[in-house]
């Protein structure tokens, strides 16, 4: 079989030689060559290719039994099977044809045939064979490329992560997380030089990590730390723009009180920003001339203002227009309006609210600063300010500025301009002229013009028929002509108007007061307290309703609130005086009625009960100095010296008391009382004065007697009130007592009862006779001391005159 082949062979020389080439040039079977693959990779395993001898035979180089020779049974006999030889490269030595096997299309390369296919196979050159497909190429994950991109999406994560954290509040997370995104991108950093790919190294994320790394130290008040982070940025040249963060440099040398330091780095970066970026100049530029007010150098701090103000006059919130508009309803589009509704009173809304409040506050401010100064007088300065304001964006704000005028000169006291400046609105739009005729008619009402008043009121309730402050007053213009019904309902228009119109609950409560509807008065009050929880006036009223009521412990519970409020308040203390002695509680209302005076000793009522206390407790000595001041207090007023000179009588210094006597007789010569005591006194001491008084007085009696006749006489004729006759003619006091005159108030008359009921009224002289005292409480000023015994007779009549024998000289001629 053998020699026919090769004969045969040699009979085909036609095709011989054209599979022998030379395999070093076959480059298509590399990758799947495992021997080259290991070659390339190390010099472990390599062989030197082979060659065959005989390129005709098929077994020519290999003996029998080799790896190469495999035994097979073919035909009952044994016969060295053929094997192809195969060099490194994957190709066999001989182009023999085998037996069985299929003849390439061409010498080097057919479409889909393989030189190493196996006898049997089949020609398949599209692929579609049912056997496995060939695996494709996995990604290395482990190339270093590849760690590096997961490297830096590590260190991005981590830099969001520090700023979520730092916007929920935990500083200390977003400062551990930006610490580890700094961590992460050195490592990021030194892993590109050692693959040799350092130009590719991304400044952004550098940049990112180092500056949120020195905000989030900021944050935690680690301010050096910060300090260092930022110059590392602003030194690295790569960083372009970097110089603005001198400007978070500077900030914190402001928070260090560093101001030296923060006007450089404020200034550095003022030079790195452009005149391009204009509001970002004027912010630094404010920064500065914040820095110098704090140092104390005002000069250069105007310097820095006038150059904001020359440059942009703003306060960064522009007022525009009223943009209520916007949020008016459309009729027919639901959604639209639920989105209106929606965004009405949102966040943002609020804020746009708040800045506008914000804006108009500082240029009324800076008007009412600057307006006494920048002129000769206040109302020049406040018409300089009004055109400047009319010229810029904030046009809306000049009529606010006039009225503010207006208010002014009211502080002022100067009531005319006043009412001239607001009369100029009287033909501007409805709002303005609402709020120029409400304060004029205020005006009206202080000065007790009710008729303009009322003119007023209305004329800003037409131009604006819910303005809560209009109501009110032409609902107090109503009050003052006690039509109660009518202002109640006025009130009643302003509360629906404005829930929170405290003035109009007031009012409404006074006047459910004045119609005796104390209940409803009570609740308007009680509505009042729960707004104003500290108002005085609110509990004062309060009070003075449970005293209507009947309800004395109320009424004491809520003036002691009012006290906690108002503790230097004296007529809230003698209220608590007078309900106290009421009650019957004269240690309490006497600490009250004390407080009241310390505070403001001026009160007659008040000086008046504490007089009278210390009389009741045979105190007279302290009695003296309240009844001296309401001498001084009331100099004309006879009945407070005469109390003087009883005190002094009643403490047994009666020098002192016919001292005072005579005194008071110079005063007031006509004065009967002090004429009976003079001769009483004189009588008693043996004095020779006894006669020239005793005589006085029978002529004071006479006139008085005669002044009396004439005005019966003139009242029986002309029906007229009787006149009074003399300075203390018509006090009718009588010998040791206080007054019998009568007061102009109930308390005043129950004091004065008071004195003339005390103890002793019918012993002028003796002040050791024995007194009924309450002894129901216990005396604030401590034990009683034993009284000092005299030696005068106790008379049995003191005022009657009857038993004296005057001779007839003594009569009035």
């Amino acid at each position: 079989m053998e020699n026919v082949h090769l004969a045969a062979e040699d009979e085909d020389d036609l095709y011989s030689g054209y599979n022998d080439y030379n395999p070093t040039f076959d480059s298509e079977e590399l990758d799947n060559d495992i021997g080259f693959q290991q070659a390339v990779r190390t010099s472990h395993g390599r062989r030197p290719p082979m060659t065959a001898k005989f390129p005709g035979t098929a077994i020519a180089a290999r003996p029998v039994g080799t790896s190469y020779g495999v035994e097979s049974s073919q035909g009952g006999r044994l016969l060295k099977a053929r094997s192809q030889m195969v060099s490194s490269m994957g190709r066999p030595m001989t182009g023999a044809v085998q037996d069985g096997a299929a003849r390439p299309m061409t010498a080097v390369r057919a479409a889909g045939y393989s030189s190493t296919m196996t006898r049997g196979s089949t020609f398949d050159p599209l692929g579609q064979s049912k056997g496995p497909a060939p695996a494709l190429e996995t990604k290395i994950e482990d190339s270093p490329e590849e760690k590096i991109k997961i490297l830096e999406k590590k260190v991005n994560d981590l830099i969001e992560e520090s700023c979520m954290a730092y916007s929920r509040g935990d500083q200390q997370v977003a400062l551990e997380r930006a610490k580890e995104a700094g961590r992460k991108e050195r490592a990021l950093v030194r892993q590109r030089e050692q693959t040799g790919t350092s130009d590719h190294i991304n400044l952004d994320l550098t940049y990112s990590v180092l500056f949120n790394l020195a905000n989030q130290y900021a944050n935690n008040d680690m301010y050096q730390e910060a300090l260092n982070t930022y110059s590392v940025i602003v030194k690295n040249k790569m960083f372009s723009n970097a110089g603005r963060l001198k400007v978070n440099m500077a900030n914190i040398y402001f928070k260090q009180k560093n101001f030296p330091k923060a006007i450089k780095f404020y200034r550095m970066a003022l030079d790195q920003i452009s005149n391009a970026h204009k509001e970002m100049r004027i912010k630094i530029m404010q920064n500065i001339g914040v820095v110098f007010i704090k140092m104390g150098q005002y000069s250069d701090a105007i310097t820095s203002f006038e150059h904001i103000m020359g440059e942009s006059p703003n306060i960064n919130a522009p007022l525009g227009i009223d943009e209520e508009d916007k949020y008016i309803p459309a009729n027919d589009d639901p959604k639209a309006n639920m989105v209106i509704e929606a965004i009405k009173n949102d966040q943002l809304h609020q804020m746009e609210r708040d800045r506008k409040a914000l804006a108009e506050k500082y240029i009324m401010t800076s008007a009412k600063l600057i307006a006494p100064a920048i002129e000769n007088s206040f109302a020049a300065g406040f018409d300089w300010c009004v055109d400047m304001v009319k010229s810029s964006q904030y046009v809306e704000l000049a009529n606010d500025l006039e009225i503010n005028k207006a208010i002014t000169y009211l502080r002022q006291r100067d009531f005319n301009q006043a009412v001239e400046t607001l009369k100029t609105f009287e033909k501007k739009d409805s709002r303005v002229k609402s709020a120029a005729a409400t304060n004029l008619s205020f005006l009206y009402f202080l000065e007790r013009d009710f008729d303009q008043a009322d003119r007023y009121a209305d004329m800003a309730m037409s131009a604006d028929r819910y303005n809560p402050a209009a109501l009110i007053n032409k609902g107090n213009t109503v009050f003052e002509r006690q039509d109660y019904e009518k202002a109640a309902e006025f009130y009643k228009e302003a509360l629906r108007n404005d829930s929170s119109c405290t003035e109009g609950l007031y009012n409404l409560g006074l006047t459910y007061k004045k119609l005796g509807r104390l209940d409803e008065a009570l609740d308007c009050f009680l509505k009042l307290h729960a707004i104003l929880r500290n108002c005085p006036q609110v509990m004062f009223q309060l009070a003075s309703l449970y005293e209507m009521l009947e309800d004395p412990h109320q009424a004491i519970d809520w003036l002691m609130q009012l006290i906690s409020v108002t503790p230097t308040d004296p007529q809230v203390l003698a209220k608590l005086g007078e309900l106290y002695d009421n009650e019957g509680d004269k240690s309490q209302a006497f600490q009250h009625y004390y407080e009241s005076f310390r505070y403001f000793p001026s009160n007659i009522g008040v000086i008046e009960w504490l007089g009278a206390y210390y009389i009741d407790t045979q105190f007279c000595e302290k009695a003296i100095q309240y009844f001296e001041r309401a001498t001084l207090i009331q100099p004309t007023q006879v009945k407070w010296q005469l109390m003087v000179a009883s005190c002094y009588r009643r403490s047994g210094n009666y020098q002192k008391a016919l001292d005072t006597y005579k005194d008071i007789h110079r005063k007031f010569p006509e004065n009967v009382e002090c004429l009976r005591f003079l001769v009483r006194l004189c009588t008693d001491m043996g004095l020779k004065e006894v006669q020239e008084y005793a005589t006085k007085l029978k002529k004071v009696e006479k006139m008085k007697e005669i002044r009396e006749q004439r005005v019966k006489s003139g009242r029986e004729s002309s029906a007229r009130g009787r006149r009074e006759g003399s300075a203390g003619s018509d006090l009718e006091v009588r010998p040791d007592s206080s007054h019998s005159g009568r007061g102009t108030s109930t308390r005043s008359e129950r004091l004065s009862a008071k004195l003339r009921s005390l103890p002793g009224n019918n012993e002028p002289y003796e002040a050791s006779a024995q007194q009924n005292i309450d002894a129901s409480y216990m005396d604030p000023l401590g034990p009683q001391m034993e009284r000092p015994k005299t030696a005068a007779k106790k008379r049995i009549e003191e005022d009657e005159f009857a038993d004296e024998e005057l001779g007839d000289d003594l009569l009035p001629e």
